[in-house]
Formats: C-alpha cells, sequence, structure tokens
C-alpha cells in the first residue's frame, strides 16, 4: 500500500532532519495543517505563512510586482518566487508554495478553475509544477495539498541522488 502523501514528506524530511516551510494562497494554510497532523511535526516544520492576496506575496514573500503583473499569481513564475521567498526567509532548507484557482468562480479560457502551480525550492534550486485538478473547491484544494507534499518529497529524493 502505497503512504499518503503527507507521511511520506514527513518521514522523509525528519530522516534526512530537514525542515520545510510553506506559502500557500489556495489552500489556505491545509498543506501545513496536513503535515502537522503526523505526530512529531515540530521535528520537520519551520513556518507558515497564507499569502492570499497579491500584495501580501509581493510584501511578505518578496514575489517580483512584475510577476504578479505580467504572469499572474497563477503561474509557474508567482509558485517559484513564493517558494524562493518563504525558504529565504524561514531559513528552512526546503520551501514549498501553492498558488491556483479553487473555484467556483475566477476562472478564464487561459486559466481555467483547477489550475495549479506548486513551487518547490531547495539547495539545488526551485522548481514549479503545474497541475489541472477537477472537481468542486473543497476537492481540488485536497488534490493540491497532496500534490504539494509529493512534490517535495519527489524533489528530495532528486536532491539525494
Amino acid at each position: 500500500m502505497e503512504q499518503n502523501p503527507s507521511r511520506a514528506a514527513f518521514e522523509r524530511l525528519r530522516e534526512r532532519g530537514e525542515h520545510v516551510s510553506f506559502a500557500e494562497s489556495l489552500t489556505g494554510g491545509l498543506i501545513a495543517a496536513t503535515l502537522i497532523a503526523n505526530s512529531g511535526a515540530s521535528d520537520v516544520i519551520d513556518e507558515s505563512y497564507v499569502t492570499y492576496a497579491a500584495e501580501s506575496k509581493i510584501r511578505i514573500l518578496g514575489v517580483r510586482r512584475e510577476t504578479v503583473e505580467v504572469d499572474g499569481v497563477v503561474s509557474a513564475r508567482c509558485a517559484r518566487e513564493m517558494a524562493e521567498g518563504v525558504r529565504r526567509i524561514s531559513g528552512a532548507d526546503w520551501g514549498v508554495s501553492a498558488t491556483g484557482l479553487a473555484g467556483p468562480d475566477g476562472g478564464t479560457e487561459q486559466t481555467p478553475v483547477g489550475t495549479v502551480f506548486i513551487g518547490v525550492a531547495g539547495l539545488d534550486g526551485v522548481q514549479a509544477f503545474e497541475f489541472h485538478f477537477g472537481g468542486d473547491r473543497a476537492q481540488v484544494r485536497k488534490q493540491a495539498v497532496d500534490a504539494a507534499l509529493t512534490a517535495l518529497t519527489r524533489c528530495m529524493e532528486g536532491a539525494q541522488a
């Protein structure tokens, strides 16, 4: 049986003696809350920010205003800058971000509801992953949580290789 994404990320972080911090938008703190549900989470999580508004992404995380104006907050570039920013301000080994459209409103033809970008920043740089989820608002958010924790685990495995 495959391990759930939260447990897998938690165990991998703990094995490596590393810490993670989160910058969340559409997930509103659910990624951090999901990881914190593991007993002993204080061994692996440093801090978490819910930066829902564009201005908070700029002010707190250091996302460039140009990124917001040109690419938008629902973009790979924004996800990368969010992940880099939270890693920088927290001093954690890993920074993970989530930005996207959970719906039911707000989608466009170019960026439909269910579009999610996950950013993962570590010592070897930063990556962004794009997803297109279906379902209602709660389902999109849950899928984004699982995707973020899975992306973190995969990046840790790649960083070790």
